[in-house]
This record gives C-alpha cells, sequence and structure tokens, in this order.
C-alpha cells in the first residue's frame, strides 16, 4: 500500500474568507497569461488543475482505507508528483512542456480495467481538455495556489462547491455568446422538489450540463440516508448525466466531486446519438430532470435516429422524445421547454399528441420573463409528466414576478422563495388538494388535440390565464399577429384624425 506523501503545512479547514481571496488571486493570476481570454478560458483551465488536484486528494485517501485499491493515476503524472512542491517542482518553459506533452497525452490514453473504470472517466475528462496557459511561471503561481486547498476537510469542500458555482455563475454572461444558456439554481431546485426523487429510483439528466439538476438531487437525497448500503446507492447507482460539449462536461465533472459524489456517472456524448427504438431497458430510468438545449439545430444524421414522422433539426423536441423513450414505466419527468414548443404545429404537433396519449401532463408552470436574463429573453415553461397512462386534464400555474416588477434582470434574478405560493398549491406527490385560484387553472386534454379537414393535427398547450388581463407574450403567432394588425388600423386611423385637425384652418 502506497503511503501518503507529506505536504507542505495546510491549515485543516481554510476560512471562507481566504479560500475566496485564493480563488480570486488565482485568476488575477490567469489575466496576466496571453493564452486565455476571458472567463471562457480561465474558469476551464482553473478546473482542470482543480480536478487534478481534488482526484489526488480523494485517490490518497482511499489509498489509506482501502488496502486493496490502485490508484487510477501513477507517478509521475499524480498531483502530489509534479505540483506539490511549490519551491523545488517545474516551473517555467518546462512546466508547461510537462503539461503539454506528458500529462495531458498521458491521462487521455488511460483505459479502465475491472475495478477501476475511473481511469475512463479522467480519460474522458481530459480528451478535449487543453493546457491553454503559455507561461509556465503563472501557471506554477496558480498550481502552489491551488495545492492549499485542502479536499480532505469537509468544511473546506463545502465552502469551494459554493464558490465554484458563483464562478459558473459569472461565466454565464459569456456562455450566452456560445450558446450555452445555464439553468438558474432556484428553477433547478424547484423541479427537483417537485419530482421528489426518492432514494433507489435512477435520475437522468440527458443535456447535464454543468451538473446542476444531478447535484441538486445528490442534495435533496443525502439527508434520508440511514445506511451504508443507501449511501453507496446514491454514490454508485443514482445519478446519470449525458452531457455533448467538453467544456461543460469538465465543469460538470468538478462540480459532482465538489459536491461529494466521488465516482460520477457522467458520459461524454449526444443523447441523442442513438436511434430512437434501440434504447436498451437498461438505459432506461425512473426519473428525467433536465433543461435541454433549444433553438438549436442537430445534424441530419442525428435526425436519422428519430421517426420519420417527427424528425426536426429543433433540439427541444429531439430531446422531448429521447425523454419519452427513455422513461420506465411510471418514471416521472420535469423539464424546461420554450414557449414556442407549446403552440407549435408540425412535427411539434405530433410529439405534443404523442405526450399527451401516452403519458399523464399533469402541470405546466408557466414562468416570468427573464428567468433566463440576460442571455435570453425566450419565454420558457416547466413540464412535469409521468409514463402512467394518458393525460386527462392539465393543470397550469402561472408564477408571479415580484410586485412591481414585469419581468427578471441579471442583477434582480429570480429567487427560489418566489416558488413558495405554487408549491403550496401544489397538493403533494397525490396532487389531489388542487383549486382554481387568480393564479392556476385546469383544461381538459382532449379539448386541445385538434385535426383539420386534411388531417393535419394541431395541439395548442400556449394557453393563457383565464383569470388574468390578456398576455401578449403568451398567444400563439396568429392571434399576437392579428392583434399588432388591428392596433396599427388604429394608431393610422389616430393619426389620420390628427392630421385633419392639423389642416383645418383656424375660424
Amino acid at each position: 500500500m502506497a503511503k501518503p506523501v507529506k505536504r507542505a503545512a495546510q491549515p485543516d479547514g481554510v476560512p471562507k474568507a481566504r479560500l475566496s481571496a485564493l480563488i480570486k488571486t488565482a485568476r488575477d493570476i490567469m489575466r496576466k497569461d496571453a493564452g486565455l481570454n476571458g472567463d471562457l478560458d480561465r474558469i476551464p483551465q482553473f478546473s482542470w488543475m482543480l480536478f487534478l488536484k481534488c482526484f489526488d486528494d480523494l485517490e490518497q485517501r482511499r489509498e489509506v482505507t482501502e488496502k486493496s485499491y490502485r490508484p487510477a493515476i501513477e507517478a509521475p503524472f499524480r498531483w502530489r508528483d509534479w505540483a506539490a512542491d511549490p519551491v523545488g517542482g517545474a516551473t517555467g518553459p518546462a512546466l508547461i512542456e510537462f503539461a503539454n506533452t506528458r500529462l495531458f497525452p498521458y491521462l487521455r490514453e488511460l483505459k479502465g480495467t475491472e475495478g477501476n473504470e475511473q481511469r475512463d472517466v479522467l480519460a474522458a475528462v481530459f480528451k478535449e481538455t487543453h493546457n491553454r496557459m503559455l507561461s509556465g511561471y503563472l501557471l506554477r503561481d496558480v498550481v502552489n495556489l491551488i495545492h492549499q486547498l485542502n479536499f480532505n476537510a469537509l468544511d473546506d469542500i463545502h465552502i469551494l462547491a459554493h464558490l465554484y458555482e458563483s464562478m459558473l455563475r459569472e461565466m454565464r454572461d459569456a456562455a450566452g455568446d456560445s450558446g450555452e444558456f445555464y439553468t438558474p439554481r432556484p428553477v433547478i431546485r424547484f423541479i427537483v422538489q417537485q419530482v421528489d426523487p426518492h432514494l433507489g429510483e435512477t435520475v437522468l439528466d440527458p443535456a447535464a450540463g454543468t451538473g446542476g439538476f444531478l447535484v441538486e438531487t445528490f442534495e435533496h437525497l443525502k439527508p434520508r440516508l440511514k445506511t451504508v448500503a443507501d449511501r453507496r446507492r446514491l454514490q454508485e447507482g443514482t445519478l446519470y448525466g449525458i452531457e455533448k460539449k467538453p467544456m461543460p462536461y469538465l465543469l460538470g465533472m468538478m462540480n459532482l466531486l465538489l459536491h461529494g459524489v466521488e465516482r460520477p456517472n457522467l458520459r461524454r456524448e449526444n443523447a441523442l446519438i442513438h436511434p430512437l427504438k434501440q434504447i436498451p431497458d437498461a438505459a432506461r430510468r425512473d426519473i428525467v430532470v433536465t433543461n435541454p438545449p433549444f433553438g438549436g439545430e442537430e445534424e441530419k444524421g442525428i435526425q436519422a435516429n428519430f421517426p420519420e414522422s417527427t424528425r426536426t433539426a429543433e433540439t427541444a423536441l429531439l430531446f422531448l422524445q429521447f425523454i419519452m423513450k427513455v422513461l420506465k414505466p411510471g418514471g416521472r419527468c420535469g423539464m424546461v421547454v420554450p414557449n414556442g414548443m407549446l403552440f407549435g404545429d408540425g412535427v411539434c404537433a405530433l410529439v405534443k399528441q404523442d405526450l399527451l396519449a401516452n403519458f399523464n401532463l399533469h402541470t405546466v408552470v408557466r414562468l416570468p420573463n427573464g428567468v433566463f436574463a440576460p442571455y435570453t429573453a425566450i419565454t420558457t415553461n416547466l413540464l412535469f409528466f409521468d409514463r402512467t397512462g394518458p393525460t386527462g386534464e392539465i393543470w397550469y400555474y402561472e408564477v408571479a414576478p415580484p410586485a412591481g416588477r414585469k419581468n427578471y434582470t441579471k442583477t434582480q434574478p429570480m429567487r427560489f422563495e418566489e416558488f413558495a405560493e405554487c408549491q403550496a398549491w401544489w397538493g403533494g406527490q397525490a396532487r389531489k388538494a388542487r383549486t382554481e385560484t387568480d393564479r392556476a387553472w385546469c383544461v381538459a386534454a382532449k379539448d386541445l388535440v385538434k385535426t383539420d379537414a386534411e388531417g393535419r393535427v394541431t395541439v395548442n398547450l400556449d394557453l393563457k390565464n383565464p383569470h388574468q388581463k390578456e398576455d401578449l407574450a403568451h398567444l400563439p403567432p396568429e392571434e399576437l399577429l392579428a392583434d399588432l394588425v388591428e392596433k396599427e388600423h388604429r394608431i393610422l386611423a389616430l393619426l389620420g384624425e390628427i392630421q385633419v385637425e392639423l389642416g383645418r384652418k383656424p375660424e
């Protein structure tokens, strides 16, 4: 059994102020490096170093507690081998050369063996991760700062997890420019709490991003652990994620590790890559909680994995079909969808018809404007459905913004407390105590599916609140256009009257 390497002196627990200052100093150093441009470069750079330090701390702990444990990373590529010595360790061009030509190629070529599948995880994490820093001296300065972190001190991990999440939030502004829309934590927490995963159920996020839904599910289930078997079940057989893009994948792995998920079941691939009809029973899950990408387009090869009648380039519609296929009988789903999906026709209508016919879409929560500010103004909704039979009735709940405000902004985002009234109305798991209010109303599903004389199906789920004044943001396109035309005619008539008055000669 390998003995833990003696480290430079570290405090058992670093106060939050010092941790925050340490991270700020590291980011300030990275700003000086010519290879990094903005947080989209700096945070992934910080994350891979943080990842290796965290992983090495976990490995050293397991080397002590598990006699037969074989490290996934071997010398001289462990953090303790090349990063631990702040004075005598490699720096300058030698450190850059080691990272670029030895460390990263080694990590990418790792292959798992029976009992050590973590090597496959590491290879996937570093497959498309790169060292972007050009100065080995600045790199050494950042490494020395990160080495001060102690991932075997629970208080440090808890504080660092929150600081890391704050960095992810800061990255959202830049991320929006590259099409990465991160789900606000209040929305994630609300979805997870209302779907209410139980210990023993499997939970999937097929568009995991930085792991927010999986982290929230982990935190939701932790207080329910009573035995060692419960803990093992939560760690190894509960949380599953899939993420297509390398940067969110790396950030998601780091996020899960920091929150205590020791072996994240996070796959680096496109969830839509396999034909829908070939999804095996072993891949089906009890629960799906997710915010799939919307507004994007999938390539023809991906579209070919779906039935010909419901093929589309729209990512959100493809994900909805995937979710419907991957849910086990009795399974539950909570997901974010753009408003356009509620009133869309064509393929969209056929997918919604299938949803109502084979799943119980019991709740649609309508979110206020600006929830995803500042990177998209698209109005969004939350769909909650389960695989228990066809939809009989759909309850709608309209979440109101705080008094005196019409929408959210970057500086005034949504808060979780603003879901309190909806949660009180929800009526528990059985949802039997629901009543209509000025924010809640119920419709029969059969009244929403219509077929015209030519056999075209329409399914309009974009229903306005009958108890509130008309909200133009929730009108279907044809009604919105008609409303705008009517207003335009009225404006022209008024202008004509003003013109006539101005043209009259004084008596």
